[in-house]
């Protein structure tokens, strides 16, 4: 008897999707399946192309219909399109599946770098990522990617962004002369921040990364009620002050309605570059630790590296100036489990919308012009 469609639907809804806990059939994921004798091809498409578990999702495929009695040969195309966040009618930023606020309770953990970093990990995977510098009192991302002398131009009435290593870039950096301070109120700094989200040509992205200015003060929250965010990322650092200065920043956004994607956990162990020991420099609360007590997922942790430092002062982040250091694994990792945990959470808001429940989106209070 010749191979089914319907056969090898059958046997791919034993192919669970390890996060959402459903099967990929029905989750929509195969596309395109053909059927030739033996012969079964087909398509499953992710919601992220940073799936961690993408190859364990194609073995599985694999097995599965390779199992069914006449056939010969299986081809499984793994695709993804991101799935968007679910937005307002009057969204700043239509063309943006996802946007993602980098945060933190203190300054000097490594935001900025962490930012850069995660955004060239994901557009490695084939995203199309860009990143905001919200940080309007020190934006230091131009810097950080060799932009600082670039100027952006308009088109049509909107900023282009400034494009560096893939990555759609803009920082008030940009629009400031060499050495020009801000000096502004709480009014001021929010309605920058809306100008650098809806006055921007962003395009279509699957990822915008906002790198926000640390504590809790008018930027946070001016985002938090402007954009609909898909969710916050806290970094830390293993110090007690910066552990508990991050639960203060998990605090205010959470009174915000903004979910919590994770902790990511900044400068942690110290490789050997010779011995390959690792040594523990600082001894405070850990990511895991802060994860564990605020009950968000922990996305993991980043060694303390120098050259992580010396590369973003270059301009140059480091997962492109060291991609085969243990630093750079660290943030494909992160970046992976990050894109998982924004499909996990756009995929429980479609179905709550799908549901018709009132509470299924953040509500947002009105910000001062």
């Amino acid at each position: 008897m010749p191979v089914t469609e319907s056969q090898v639907l059958d046997a791919l809804r034993q192919v669970v999707d390890p996060d959402l806990h459903r099967d990929i059939v029905t989750l929509n994921f195969v596309k395109d399946m053909e059927i030739e004798g033996g012969d079964v091809k087909f398509k499953v498409q992710l919601t992220t192309p940073a799936c961690p578990v993408k190859e364990q999702l194609h073995d599985q495929c694999v097995e599965v219909v390779s199992a069914i009695e006449g056939v010969d040969k299986v081809e499984v195309e793994m695709t993804a399109q991101v799935r968007s966040r679910v937005t307002e009618s009057a969204d700043l930023i239509p063309g943006v599946k996802n946007c993602i606020a980098i945060a933190s309770g203190k300054g000097g953990v490594g935001k900025s770098t962490v930012t850069v970093n995660l955004a060239i990990a994901l557009a490695q995977t084939g995203a199309k990522v860009g990143v905001l510098d919200a940080d309007v009192y020190g934006p230091s991302i131009p810097l950080m990617m060799g932009a600082a002398d670039e100027k952006p131009f308009t088109r049509d009435g909107k900023i282009v962004p400034i494009m560096r290593f893939g990555i759609h870039l803009m920082s008030l950096g940009f629009l400031m002369e060499e050495g020009q301070s801000v000096l502004w109120r709480g009014p001021m700094v929010a309605g920058t921040v809306k100008q650098l989200l809806q006055d921007v040509d962003w395009g279509d992205l699957d990822y915008l990364l906002v790198d926000l200015p640390p504590g809790t003060g008018d930027a946070p929250m001016s985002l938090a009620q402007l954009a609909p965010l898909t969710g916050v990322v806290i970094v830390t650092t293993p110090h007690h002050i910066a552990a508990n200065i991050a639960g203060k920043s998990v605090g205010l956004f959470r009174r915000l309605n903004s979910p919590i994607l994770g902790v990511i956990e900044n400068m942690a162990g110290f490789v050997c570059p010779t011995c390959g020991t690792v040594s523990q420099i600082f001894s405070g609360t850990t990511g895991e630790e802060l994860a564990t007590k605020l009950k968000v997922p922990y996305l993991g942790s980043i060694p303390l590296d120098p050259s992580v430092s010396d590369s973003s002062d270059r301009g140059v982040p480091s997962l492109v100036a060291f991609a085969d250091k243990p630093q750079a694994g660290a943030f494909r990792d992160i970046a992976g489990k990050l894109a998982q945990q924004s499909s996990i959470l756009s995929m429980a808001r479609k179905d709550l919308t799908r549901l018709g429940d009132p509470q299924q989106r953040p509500r947002f209070a009105p910000v001062a012009e």
